[in-house]
């Protein structure tokens, strides 16, 4: 007999995975994955090509398939024409054409108090502002406006449909409203096109976004007529998929870097460092967002032609402070701190400067951003005593040391390297059996697989006043 399993996907920057769950168990019973082209404009096909190449990876094994479900990459900005086709490429979150759009809009209305998130560059409705901007005559031809898991679930299902998490990433959805702001998009693009664009309607954390449509189940190699849960920003679904607790403090770490609390209540950061985002659970997810993460030593370790495990450990060896090495490690600007045309800078270089240093210092940089991001949320009374890491890099023993040690907070890493994957999944898991999302994520919060102390005497090592102040400098000079 085969087994019972429910899909979950993660469309991301780099690729989409997917994974099939046991929903009477947890267990993981398959998983595939298919990269994309990793640039920061994408076409939406792409996506849709990958997942169904993940897909068909993760049901290999004659499993039964009773749901699906989707989180992905926030705030990209897809354009469909009135037949639901693209109209252009999408910019994804990690473009920063759109910065003068966002400075512009924020000189228009006060997008923190009205949708809990200060604009910046990465932010949709700068993105659709920008194609107003430089492209009308595409903006003429787009019907509906939509984020990459919002395109997904369109193609899966015919519906337009999302949930609150990715909404509130969108700039025109009030998270602590639970509404759209058709003023404010009339700001990015005009009012007739703020009246006539449709996007998509928001489902609750327990409602389905449609059922697999025909044509999508013969692509998919799936049933007809599944339900498709509502899916979710890639940050909600990984909160999703390690369990956070209202309260608690997660730092994710991928191609970029989130620090975020389970919060009750909404939050407004005019500063724009912290985001206000909804959950997938019906709460708020304040969020502070590094562009620049593990592809930063990344980028160092291909520099020096290392591969990404030797550099890791060659990293590792070092201690902190790089021998006086300060990386700021901002290679394609930033987002927290606010500097979308910010480059990475070097400081300290001296004869003695060795190859592990520098990849020492990236580590150094990536951790201390990232500190910068837990200090933003303390900054709005979101303290917490300790860390769960996530992500891909989540599971290094650099990492995770260096982070401990950036912040002065002992860390948790729980079981499983996708989360978000597995966060979209136990969604899925919940529509098909009827029960609440946050019932069922408190069921299979993954086990404890690492816990690591800070050392205090090296956390002044990483020069955080210093990095600061730098930081500060370059605001100044624009």
């Amino acid at each position: 007999m085969a087994r019972s399993v429910v899909l979950g996907v993660d469309s991301g920057t780099q690729s989409t995975k997917a994974i099939a769950l046991d929903p009477e168990t947890g267990e993981i019973a398959g998983e595939g994955r298919a990269p994309h082209s990793g640039l920061d404009i994408q076409h939406p096909p792409e996506w849709w090509d990958a997942l169904r190449i993940a897909v068909r990876q993760a049901t290999t094994g004659g499993v039964k398939v009773l749901g699906i479900a989707v989180g992905g990459q926030q705030h990209g900005c897809v354009t469909l024409d009135a037949a639901g086709v693209p109209v252009r490429p999408a910019p994804l979150w990690n473009n920063t054409d759109a910065a003068q759009d966002a400075e512009r809009l924020n000189g228009e209305a006060d997008f923190a108090a009205e949708v809990g998130t200060r604009l910046v560059a990465s932010v949709t409705i700068a993105k659709l502002a920008h194609l107003a901007r430089t492209a009308p005559e595409d903006l003429a031809r787009t019907g509906a406006v939509c984020l990459p898991h919002d395109y997904l679930n369109l193609r899966l299902t015919g519906e337009l449909a999302t949930d609150r998490g990715d909404a509130s990433g969108s700039g025109w959805w009030s998270p602590k409203d639970n509404r759209l702001r058709r003023d404010l998009l009339a700001l990015a693009v005009g009012d007739d096109a703020a009246h006539r664009l449709r996007v998509p309607e928001v489902r609750g954390a327990d409602e389905a976004a449609g059922r697999l449509r025909p044509e999508a189940a013969r692509e998919l190699g799936l049933p007809e007529g599944i339900p498709v849960g509502p899916g979710t920003g890639d940050n909600m679904a990984a909160a999703l998929g390690v369990g956070a607790a209202p309260g608690e403090l997660v730092i994710s770490l991928g191609t970029s870097g989130t620090a975020f609390v389970v919060a009750e209540r909404p939050t407004a950061d005019r500063t724009g460092e912290v985001c206000g985002f909804a959950d997938a659970t019906g709460r708020f997810l304040p969020l502070a967002c590094m562009l620049n993460c593990t592809r930063v030593l990344d980028g160092v370790a291909g520099m020096l032609g290392v591969a990404r495990d030797e550099a890791l450990a060659r990293a590792q060896r070092q201690e902190p402070g790089a021998g006086g090495l300060l990386l700021l490690p901002y290679f394609a600007g930033e987002r927290t701190p606010n500097l979308p045309r910010a480059t990475g800078s070097l400081r300290g270089l001296t004869g003695a400067t060795s190859a592990d240093g520098l990849l020492r210092a990236a580590l150094d940089g990536v951790a201390a951003g990232l500190a910068y991001c837990v200090a933003a949320l303390e900054r709005l009374g979101l303290r917490a005593a300790a860390v769960t890491l996530v992500g891909g890099g989540s599971q290094h023993p650099a990492w995770q040391q260096a982070i401990a040690d950036a912040t002065g907070l002992p860390i948790t890493v729980r079981a499983g390297g996708e989360h978000a994957a597995r966060g979209a999944a136990l969604q899925a898991a919940a529509i098909v059996r009827g029960e609440p999302v946050a019932a069922v994520i408190a069921r299979w919060r993954p086990e404890v697989t690492a816990e690591i102390a800070p050392r205090p005497e090296l956390r002044a090592a990483f020069a955080l006043d210093e990095r600061r102040r730098l930081i500060e400098e370059q605001a100044r000079a624009g």
